[in-house]
């Protein structure tokens, strides 16, 4: 599954345009290297996303094309 498009469906990021331009600004990093919205996303990978002094990182458990608001949650699990 594309980057942008997880990042919407688990509900990390709210819109899939914004994830976008994240990923686009060189903001995300997939397994430590910068990626781009296209980058292909696999159970076992850690995402980190910078915005400003904020960093989140989250370990990718499921992939899924569509998720209920609900189980979005279970999708990843957030990393010190």
């Amino acid at each position: 599954m594309r980057l942008d498009k997880y990042l919407k469906v688990s509900r990390i990021i709210k819109r899939r345009t914004l994830a976008n331009e994240v990923c686009t600004q060189g903001r995300v990093f997939l397994n430590g290297k910068v990626a781009k919205p296209s980058a292909n996303v696999d159970v076992g990978d850690v995402i980190e996303i910078r915005l400003g002094d904020n960093i989140k990182r989250y370990e990718v458990l499921d992939i899924s094309e569509h998720a209920l608001k609900k189980d979005a949650g279970n999708m990843y699990r957030e990393l010190s």
